[in-house]
This record gives structure tokens, sequence and C-alpha cells, in this order.
């Protein structure tokens, strides 16, 4: 009854405040008018900080792009796992690996989306168990009897051609509608729904359509913000017509017919686009070879928000080539050839192929046609094929079940092409990446709708904090709070956002910090790399050092010329925090910023060197390697930029 009065008492004061302004209350008291009120019951800021925040407080960490014992090429290779134990392993159990290994990660993920091919989507395990139906095709129950016979090399040969083509037997066509196919999906579906676990862990139902015509890999991964509801009213788009198709524009229609018929959300993160060969961002459009046009670059930007920049197949940041300036930018790299190797990397390709260059052709792009197709958020993902994202340099089991962790798995190749002469060897795999998501809670809806707005950064493996500000106010001494996020939101938007029009005068300042992962290397530097579309409409980029530890100096270039060093002992893959910082921070303002320029804004941390997974291999299988092997690596991560647009 007490709390019933309270209640009403407190209603009633706050309504009868608001018929001050139109008549005083005369009381006993004497006469009570709004600014006496006010007098009276000031308002006080919270003694907590945190009070009311209404903005992420940490990152959330997981991988985007999954594969299981679902995808046809994983569970050939021997995946055992399906997305039941990829959720488990994800949330931090420990499990055996297909090669029969205990495996448990340093610390559970916070989100994982399993992505399994939709291309013959479950098809592997029921072949390689010997369904009835599938086995029911005398050449299907041959290819199965040789691979159990010892001679799957033999099987696969005649296989994979007919696979690439579409051309399987009937009873191996799993494609939207068949039975197999639907029963996958819903598995996977379930799998995910069983998972979920709102506010601990999000488990998101997806898959990857998967576009490789001539070997230039245009995969892209299709995440659900829906449940099983909506989910299951669909199955996935494929690449075989005619029920599917190859070209994204394709894709792009099909997810609109979902949202259409379900009321549900998608998106789309595009691939990482190294083996593209030319064809992720194009200027013409891969398939058509016709020019871009506004229909395509509003299509694609309102389904492709976020980018794959890092994963086993190495990083699309940028490359030495594109950005001579960049020591940074020789991370890496897999720039030989197409996914199958059947057509050799030229130089001219490399520009449509890594994310720094797409964003400045962007600019130039949205310039002429009023829409940057191009303007999305970065994020880092294994690609793993084995079923658990196991990516630490320490605890890195590999890209397909035959490289999990063995004394021979460096030396093996990874492509390789006999027509081409392409060859790309198993050491070059690179342990990496995680997608880190600046979302409020730990859900889908919050998660996917932060991947929305590309409040999104990518890590090569390690679980570093980032934060990443513009605005027009920021001062020197916002430098020196603890709590730069409050600061950041209140002054400016965040990584992902869009600068507001420039006030006159005004230079855009950047508030950045970072914090190293609790259990992995200290920092070197924080950059800020800068591109624009100057006043003759050529295409710039520029790298700033912002913050560097070691009490290191910044030169009149905004450079920090001297090397962080190292601490590394590759023999024993071992290294020291006694050099970098734990954590950075500064204020930066563009020295060089036109108001009539468009331009983009990212940041980039760069970790101190630790051991590579290869140092590890050696050390614990006691191999000698060849020269050529790298034994470091410095980690790192890459914000989703903030863009400037004239007059925005």
């Amino acid at each position: 009854m007490k709390t019933k009065a309270l209640v009403t008492i407190a209603t009633w004061f706050a309504i009868s405040l608001t018929a001050f302004a139109a008549e005083d209350l005369k009381t006993d008291a004497g006469t009570l008018d709004a600014e006496m009120a006010a007098k009276a019951h000031p308002a006080k800021p919270h003694y907590s900080p945190y009070a009311g925040r209404n903005f992420p407080a940490r990152p959330l960490f997981g991988d985007t792009h999954l594969h299981t014992a679902m995808s046809f090429d994983a569970g050939m290779f021997g995946c055992k796992l399906g997305p039941v134990d990829s959720y488990r392993f994800a949330k931090g159990e420990e499990l055996t690996s297909s090669s029969g290994q205990r495996v448990r990660l340093s610390r559970p993920l916070d989100f994982l989306v399993v992505a399994d091919h939709s291309d013959f989507m479950g098809l592997a395990p029921d072949f390689l168990g010997g369904k009835p139906e599938v086995m029911a095709d005398p050449t299907a129950r041959r290819w199965h009897d040789l691979v159990h016979a010892g001679k799957a090399g033999q099987a696969f040969n005649e296989l994979l051609p007919l696979y690439g083509a579409g051309k399987m037997p009937a009873t191996m066509q799993y494609l939207p509608g068949s039975p197999g196919y639907r029963s996958a999906w819903q598995a996977t579906i379930q799998a995910a729904e069983q998972a979920n676990d709102p506010g601990r862990f999000t488990a998101f139902i997806g898959y990857e359509w998967t576009s490789n015509t001539k070997g230039n890999n245009l995969h892209r991964n299709v995440i659900f913000r829906d449940d099983a509801s909506k989910a299951s009213q669909i199955e996935p788009y494929t690449t075989f017509p005619p029920l599917g198709s190859d070209d994204p524009r394709e894709l792009w229609k099909w997810m609109d017919a979902y949202e259409k018929k379900t009321g549900g959300r998608l998106l789309a993160i595009s691939h990482n686009g190294n083996l593209s060969n030319g064809r992720m961002f194009p200027i013409i459009e891969p398939v058509s070879g016709g020019k871009l046009d506004k229909d395509y670059a509003l299509t694609r930007t309102k389904w492709e928000r976020l980018y794959e920049v890092t994963q086993t197949k190495g990083d699309s940041e940028s490359h030495p080539f594109l950005s001579p300036n960049d020591e940074f930018a020789d991370y890496s790299r897999w720039d030989r050839s197409n996914l199958d190797g059947s057509e050799r990397k030229k130089q001219e390709m490399l520009e449509f192929e890594y994310a720094r260059s797409a964003y400045k052709n962007g600019l130039k792009l949205e310039a002429a046609l009023g829409v940057n197709p191009f303007k999305f958020g970065l994020v880092g993902s294994t690609d793993s094929h084995i079923g658990i994202p196991a990516i630490e340099e320490d605890n890195f089991f590999g890209k397909m079940a035959t490289a999990e962790p063995n004394p021979t798995r460096w030396e093996h190749p990874f492509i390789k092409n006999a027509q081409s002469g392409v060859t790309i060897m198993g050491w070059e795999t690179t342990a990496a990446g995680y997608a880190a998501v600046w979302a409020q809670e730990n859900t889908r809806e919050s998660i996917f709708d932060a991947m929305q707005r590309r409040e999104t950064y990518a890590t090569t493996g390690s679980r570093l904090v980032v934060r990443f500000f513009a605005g027009w106010e920021f001062e020197a001494k916002d430098a020196g709070s603890r709590s730069p996020a409050i600061i950041g939101y209140t002054k400016g938007v965040p990584m992902g956002g869009d600068l507001a029009a420039a006030p006159a005068g005004k230079s855009p300042a950047f508030l950045v910090a970072a914090l190293r992962d609790p259990i992995g290397a200290n920092l070197d530097r924080y950059q800020i790399v800068k591109g624009w579309l100057d006043a003759k409409g050529e295409l710039q980029e520029r790298i700033y050092d912002v913050a560097v530890s070691g009490g290191r100096q910044i030169d009149a270039n905004g450079r920090c010329k001297t090397s962080v060093g190292s601490t590394v002992d590759v023999e024993n893959a071992t290294w020291s925090n006694t050099i970098g910082a734990p954590e950075l921070i500064a204020v930066w303002k563009d020295p060089e910023f036109d108001t009539k320029q468009r331009a983009f804004y990212y940041g980039r941390v760069i970790e101190i060197p630790t051991p590579r997974w290869t140092a590890y291999d050696a050390k614990r299988f006691g191999v000698k390697m060849a020269k050529e092997v790298p034994m470091t690596t410095t980690e790192r991560a890459y914000t989703s930029p903030i863009w400037y647009t004239p007059g925005s």
C-alpha cells in the first residue's frame, strides 16, 4: 500500500510541475512557480558514470564463417564434426577433433555463425555414412566403396569434376527441394536454436553462398537476424540454375524476397577477396561485364554491410603493390592466383580485391553515381572447415581436417594446380581471424543491428579492445579520460558511422583507444589510414601513426620510423611483454582536411611481434622448417571506417 501511495504522489508531482508555466500554485507556504520548483528539485548528474549508459560497453568476439561436416568440401576432407559440436566448442567445451585430438579454446566465444556451403549442403555425411537413399545410385555406391577401401583419391578424381559442374548422380543432388537438402537445413537451424542463449551466447542461423565460376571466389556469408519460425520458411540460395545463380545480383534478389515473404532480416558478408582475381570489388560487373550502375551500388550497399578482411586464406586489407609506402601492408599475402589456382594473378587485378583500394574506388563511384557501393564495415573470421574456430597461434588446428596438427602439415600444398604451375603451401595458411562487434547485448537482434550499422572491427586472432570515434569537438585532454567511450559517443560517431557536415573552420578530430588482449601481446602502435578523392579527381591515401609505445617519437610527417623491436624466442616459441604498451589512447586531428573532398578514415592497431603457429609446430613436433617459412607474426586489428561526404 505504501508503494502505491508513493507512486501516486510521484505521478501527481510530475504532472503538476508541467502545469506551473500556465498557472502558479498558491499554497499556505507561498507561491510555488516553475523556477522555485526547479530550485527545490535540481537535476543532478548520476554519481555513477555508468548509470544510464546506453552504448556498448565491451566488444563481443565471434566467428561469422565456420564450416562443418555439412559442407561438401569439409566433409570430404575428413571433418566429422557437425553444427551441434561447433556451437558446443564455441561455448567453451572441450571436444575431440576430426583427427582424434583433444582441443579447447583459451576462452569461449560470444557468438558463432555456422555458415556451411549452400551447394550440396548435407551430402558429405550422408554419402560417407552410406545413407540408403544416396547409395541407391550404383555410381554413388562405387565411389563410397572406393573411399572406404582406402582409394579416396580415385573416387575424388571422378567425383569432383561432376560436383563442380552440378552433374552429380541423381541421389547425390542435394539441392533445394530435395529431402536430403531440406533435412540438412533443418538440422542446421535446430542446432542454432538449441545453442542460442540470449545474454550469454548467440548462435546465428546462416549459410555460405559459394559463387566460384572459373575458380574466382565471390562467396558471401548470409546471416539471419531471425529464429526458426522465419528461417524454416525457405531453403538457402545456391549457385546452380535454375534454382540458383552465381551472380551476386540474384543473391540480393533472393534476400529481398525472403524479407518480403517472412518479415525477417538478412545481411551478407562478402568473402575475403584476395582469391577473386579482381572481381570482388569491381568497377565492371563480374558476371554481366557491364559498367556498374546506380542500382547495383544501392543494392550492394543495402545487403553487403560487412567485408571479411582477414581469415585462414590470407589478409586483404592492402598489398605492397597498392600501398608501397605502407610497411605493414606485406602481411599474410595470398596473391598468386584465384581459389583453385587455375588462373595466375596479374598486378592489375589487385586493386579490385583489397579493402583499402575498394574504399578509395567507392569514393570515386559515389561521386559519379551518387551512391558508394563499397561502404562496408570490417570483420575477421576463420573460414575453418573443421567444425571448430581454433585459430590462436598456439592453438591453430588448421583449415581442413587433413591439416590438423601434425609434424608435416606445413610442407603439404594447400593449392597445387599442375596446369598453371601455382602452388600455395600449407605453411602459408594464416591463423586468423575473429569478428569483434560493439553490441549492447549478446543477442541475435543486438549483434545483428551492430553489424548492420557497421560498428565492428576485424582482428587476426587476438582479442584486443579497440575504440574509434570521429567528431568536430574532441580535444587533447579527452585522451586523459579513463572512460573514452562516454566522451566518444557524446561528442562524435563510432566506427562504421558518417561525419556530419563540417562546421566552418573545423577539421575532424579522432578519439582512438586500444587495450591489449588480456592474455596476448602488448601494442606497438595505433594508426589511422586515410583515403580521399582530391580536387583533381585522383584517389589518395596516407597513414598516420597517432599513438606509439615505448616513448618513441612521431615525426612531422605523422610517422614513427623507429621499430618497436622483438622479444620472440623462435626456438622456444615464446615472447615477453617487456616492450610495447598494454594500452594506447590519443586524440588526433587531420592536418590536411579539405571540406570539399570525400574521405574515409579507419584505425589499424599493430601488436608487438609474437611467435607464429609455425614456430609452435616446430617446437612441439621437433621439426626444422624451410628458411622461407615465417616464424613470427604481428597480430593486428582493423576498424570499420568513418566516412566524410561534403554537404552530408
